[in-house]
């Protein structure tokens, strides 16, 4: 590696470092302040305000690489060249016979690394904290309730409701399961007072039990419920060794977090986790979760189409005031976020297919990165 090649990259991370530090602190100090009541309530349930603090946004901290690596990238790498430009380096170079694409491979390989990087963390840390960061800070230890939006279980057809949502106990409390016609021999709906959200074991399927049944009454001496072949309501009367006389049982693949989630949990996932959801028969996944989907595999390729729009208008033009780089650099960046985000919303609204609205921002920006990257080869 060259001594220029050394001094390039330097510059380049330095900068990376001080924008991504920057921006940061800028989020933590001012999502902090804004939540500072809940991060002294729970504090002081956690045994101390700092360690609860730092916890949090340690997480938080992962989730915003992803977010700002491919803009924070562009902006380095048009700040170093501007900085090159301003003190005449890049001049004595290519008076040396160095072309400008020379110069800037550095950069470029340095950008597809941090490219690697944030899809890394975007398939295989990020899903790992998935739980921790889709917590807010109004509910950080999750003793506190959340309000429970209506889910339709797609495999039974079962609309799931209740009052209240506790993600530490995964527990509904004052649950309304509303019930499909082959299923309500007995009643509309089951009512109780909690239901607990319980994962597969040996024997017994993953679901929800309900405890402090309300109704129907009598349920407890009623035969198990069934659908499709399948027994969805597990009554004691075919249960008694684990169903008390109050409770009832309701098998459902809708995990706890699936059901609470929304679509931080949906951010949060791997591209595989996704996939899967797919083929689960009680989700739904509509467009947007295929959009997604298709923008995850795209995403990297995004990213270097983004520095490859930018990183040319600032290695081709002679003026070296770093103000106008980045004014560039924000115009850039301006059109072709609002270009992605109204594709993907086209995906998500179904006006679009969800293929197509993931791979048009490619379609529509590579061929003027390439008309673009042309200058840098002279």
């Amino acid at each position: 590696m060259r001594i220029i090649d050394r001094y390039l990259l330097r510059q380049f991370l330095r900068t990376f470092l001080i924008c991504f530090v920057s921006l940061t602190g800028l989020f933590i100090v001012f999502d902090a302040f804004a939540n500072l009541d809940e991060f002294i309530r729970c504090g002081k349930e956690t045994g101390g305000v700092w360690l609860l603090l730092g916890s949090f946004y340690a997480f938080q901290t992962i989730a915003f690489f992803d977010r700002t690596a491919g803009l924070i990238t562009l902006i380095s790498a048009m700040f170093t060249i501007s900085w090159m430009q301003r003190h005449n380096e890049m001049t004595a170079l290519q008076s040396a016979g160095i072309s400008r694409i020379r110069i800037v491979m550095p950069l470029i390989a340095t950008a597809m690394a941090i490219t690697a990087l944030s899809a890394a963390n975007r398939e295989l840390v990020i899903p790992r904290f998935r739980e921790e960061l889709t917590k807010r800070p109004q509910d950080l230890i999750g003793d506190k309730g959340q309000e429970l939006q209506p889910r339709y279980d797609n495999l039974t057809d079962i609309l799931i409701g209740g009052k209240w949502t506790y993600h530490n106990e995964k527990r509904i409390k004052q649950p309304r399961f509303l019930l499909p016609p082959e299923l309500s021999d007995y009643g509309e709906e089951l009512a109780a007072a909690d239901a607990f959200y319980k994962p597969p074991q040996a024997g017994r399927p993953g679901g929800y039990l309900l405890r402090g049944m309300t109704e129907p009454k009598g349920l407890a001496k009623l035969p198990s419920l069934t659908s499709k072949g399948e027994t969805v309501v597990i009554t004691p009367h075919d249960a008694p060794d684990w169903l008390k006389p109050n409770e009832c049982f309701v098998k459902s693949e809708l995990t706890f977090d699936q059901l609470t989630g929304g679509r931080a949990f949906k951010e949060f996932s791997s591209t595989a986790q996704m996939i899967a959801g797919l083929h689960n028969r009680s989700l739904d996944y509509g467009a947007d979760i295929r959009t997604k989907i298709h923008y995850r595999f795209v995403k990297p390729l995004l990213d270097i189409t983004l520095l490859f729009l930018g990183l040319p208008l600032v290695v081709s033009r002679e003026n070296r005031n770093v103000f106008i780089a980045i004014g560039i650099c924000f115009g850039v960046t301006t059109v072709f976020f609002l270009v992605e985000i109204a594709c993907q919303s086209m995906g998500a609204k179904s006006l679009l297919d969800p293929a197509l609205a993931a791979w048009a921002p490619l379609i529509i920006f590579v061929p003027i990165a390439v008309g673009l990257a042309e200058s840098m080869w002279r």
